[in-house]
């Protein structure tokens, strides 16, 4: 399984937001100078998670975009699913009437463990758990 560019950089600005919650909003430019983007592509980005409800945009002079709830109520696994969609390992998992070998399949059965086993991590992690990982990155022994 590979991670799409969108999924990769969008979360790289979203977890500057989350480390910049209650701060006041932050300009793409900042967010595309620190995690060397584009803006363009970050432009597109946030149009993407401002329509999920995961960010907000701020106007006026002090404008820019902010996490629409506090990182802490807000699942890694939301913000995957509206940049990258939902985690599939291979059709037979989500559709069993895919493959006609699908029930006695033991490959399946890996396939959909591991499907399972992504879900549950993305979904066990808030965006305050990546804030507060980036800000003890220095301690190897740091666990949430």
């Amino acid at each position: 399984m590979k991670l799409s560019t969108r999924t990769r950089y969008g979360m790289r600005a979203i977890l500057e937001l989350a480390e910049n919650h209650g701060k006041g909003a932050l300009r793409l430019k900042t967010i595309a100078r620190h995690q060397e983007l584009s803006v363009k592509y970050l432009e597109q980005l946030m149009a993407i998670l401002k329509s999920a409800g995961i960010v907000r945009s701020v106007r006026g002079p002090k404008g820019g975009y902010a996490l629409a709830k506090s990182p802490g109520q807000i699942r890694v696994s939301d913000c995957f699913i509206c940049l990258e969609g939902p985690v599939i390992t291979t059709e037979c998992v989500e559709d069993d009437s895919y493959c006609a070998r699908a029930e006695d399949c033991v490959t399946r059965q890996v396939w959909a463990q591991v499907q399972k086993a992504v879900m549950d991590v993305l979904c066990s992690m808030t965006l305050q758990n990546l804030a507060d990982m980036a800000s003890s990155d220095k301690d190897p022994d740091y666990q949430i």
